[in-house]
């Protein structure tokens, strides 16, 4: 008999939350839990991945890795070095979070925010996003933005952080910041290229916190 192996359960809102080794343990979790958050994954890292960031941004979507074909990785190319990277970190969700940009050649901090008490990845991203882009234009640069957030870029066209996380005492800095990002954007004109970065082809974005 093949031996069945075994997945990860991550669980957003349940009691607790956190990462499961079993799907008896993710059971307990979510027993009597009205409206309960959880996914299966196949490994620890992506389960990791996928509890630090939000629930939306899995739900109804098939977790099984894609592998790149020789073909796929032609297509995508190398990433353009002549850039800068931000990327964001949520211990949580929501969880202590801080958010930073680097030059993706030589990986040097250009600006770094935090860690706040309370925050999500998602609300991360964006401030980290708009930060980039007034970064460029404040040294009038021409160089492309990466981000390996979608979700960001959207809220970034839309000039509108569309995160669900709720007002407190804890996270009254982050939404001052993203207030003020929120303004930024529509008061200012940017000619940056903001570009997704394409993990499964070219690994972690140079920006990323390394707490996977």
């Amino acid at each position: 008999m093949t031996k069945k192996k075994q997945k990860f359960y991550v669980v957003w809102y349940g009691n607790p939350a956190g990462i499961f080794g079993s799907w008896k343990e993710c059971q307990l979790s979510i027993k009597g839990v009205s409206g309960a958050q959880y996914k299966s994954f196949l490994t620890f890292a992506e389960a990791k991945i996928a509890y630090n960031k939000e629930y939306a941004d899995y739900k109804g979507k098939n977790t099984k890795k894609k592998i790149l074909s020789k073909e796929d990785l032609a297509k995508i190319g190398e990433p353009n070095l002549y850039s800068i990277a931000v990327d964001a970190a949520s211990s949580g969700n929501p969880g202590i979070m801080e958010y930073r940009g680097v030059d993706t050649q030589t990986k040097k901090q250009l600006f770094h925010q935090g860690p706040f008490q309370q925050g999500t990845n998602n609300v991360g991203e964006f401030l980290a996003l708009v930060h980039g882009i007034a970064f460029l234009k404040q040294n009038n640069s021409d160089r492309i933005l990466y981000t390996d957030s979608r979700i960001a870029m959207g809220w970034v066209k839309r000039k509108k952080c569309n995160t669900k996380l709720k007002k407190s005492a804890k996270n009254a800095k982050v939404f001052d910041l993203v207030t003020r990002a929120e303004h930024w954007l529509k008061t200012n004109t940017y000619a940056t290229k903001i570009v997704k970065w394409e993990t499964k082809a070219w690994g972690e974005i140079p920006a990323d916190f390394g707490r996977k």
